[in-house]
């Protein structure tokens, strides 16, 4: 089979990262008899140098003519460091996801045996821990009116969304569930937000619809604390845009490292694959950052396109290469550190 791949690199990095991804996904086609055409576009940080704006309407329309999207990062310290800054990289990742209709972010939480020792958390309270985060990317307050007054002594972020917009992250999440454990846990502030009083009300009438699915619901802060004490509990986590940012966050952490974690954000046009971390610019260019990310978000890439089985063979090499020790200094411990690029020759071979 034949597919168009849009690569978005980005900053920092992202290329680097990218590059291992592609070697494996060149190594799927040889394994499965496929063609992947891969064509690379600007965005973020390097796009407002060489353009003038992070995401420019040629990455726009290459992502829309693709089948799927493979994203490295976005983020640079001159504009981190500058809050006068008027074009920024961040509003290009807010941009695609908007005119991509990227309205759910996807982030599978797994813990990976040989590495265990590197949570933050007990062995027995992280060993087997396993579930989805499922963000809504495209309300909220991210999107909502902003402003300052002005005489700049106040600000002002709206939160807002729909009855449509919560069906459909909510039809996600519960369409998920039904592929694991059963279990959806719709993570609000009801008792407080009028927003989270209408994701609830939602969320109510549709879990009638899904009773085959055991639905809990918790407030953000609740869900915060259990995330920590009882990881092992939670199967698929749904929620609005910002607590979905921050809980996604918290979750990643106890797996021992975010070079580890993919994500998908999904779309009406086209879905995009990206690591959950960030662009490291610190490491730029000194073949030390984890690709394995990257690797595994090429493989939610795949599955995406329903070639189940080629995603499931990358992740088995990733998880050979972690129990063979061949990782990057980020989790390498006192043993032998592989670069960027070897770690990624290393599972295009072995795969």
């Amino acid at each position: 089979m034949e597919f168009k791949i849009a690569l978005l690199p980005g900053d920092g990095i992202g290329p680097e990262i990218i590059d291992q991804a592609v070697k494996v996904m060149k190594a799927v086609e040889k394994k499965f008899n496929h063609k992947f055409n891969f064509e690379t576009a600007l965005t973020g940080a390097c796009a407002i140098d060489k353009v003038g704006e992070p995401y420019p309407k040629a990455t726009h329309d290459l992502c829309m003519a693709s089948d799927a999207v493979l994203f490295g990062a976005i983020g640079d310290p001159k504009f981190d460091n500058d809050p006068s800054a008027k074009v920024r990289p961040e509003q290009g990742l807010l941009k695609m996801r908007k005119e991509l209709g990227l309205y759910a972010n996807i982030r599978p939480v797994t813990t990976f045996p040989s590495l265990i020792h590197k949570s933050p958390l007990r062995k027995d309270i992280v060993e087997g821990a396993d579930f989805v985060v499922v963000r809504e990317l495209t309300g909220g307050i991210y999107f909502g009116e902003k402003g300052r007054s002005e005489d700049l002594t106040k600000a002002f972020d709206n939160c807002v969304y729909s009855v449509e917009e919560v069906e459909r992250i909510l039809a996600l999440a519960y369409e998920y569930a039904a592929k694991r454990n059963k279990r959806v846990t719709v993570v609000d502030k009801a008792n407080v937000l009028c927003t989270s009083r209408l994701w609830r009300e939602v969320a109510q009438r549709m879990e009638k619809e899904h009773k085959d699915i055991e639905t809990d619901y918790m407030f953000v802060d609740n869900a915060a604390m259990q995330l920590i004490q009882w990881p092992k509990k939670f199967d698929v986590m749904v929620t609005e845009n910002m607590f979905g940012d921050i809980l996604s966050d918290e979750a990643s952490v106890i797996t021992g490292s975010l070079g580890l974690l993919p994500s998908a954000s999904v779309g009406i046009h086209t879905s995009v694959f990206e690591p959950i971390h960030g662009s490291y610019p610190q490491a730029a260019g000194k073949d030390i950052a984890n690709p394995i990310a990257t690797v595994l978000s090429a493989a939610m890439l795949l599955e995406s396109l329903n070639l189940l089985d080629e995603a499931q063979a990358v992740r088995d090499v990733v998880n050979k290469s972690l129990d063979a020790g061949v990782v990057t200094i980020d989790i390498a411990g006192d043993a032998k550190a592989y670069k960027t690029s070897e770690v990624g020759d290393w599972l295009a071979a072995n795969l």
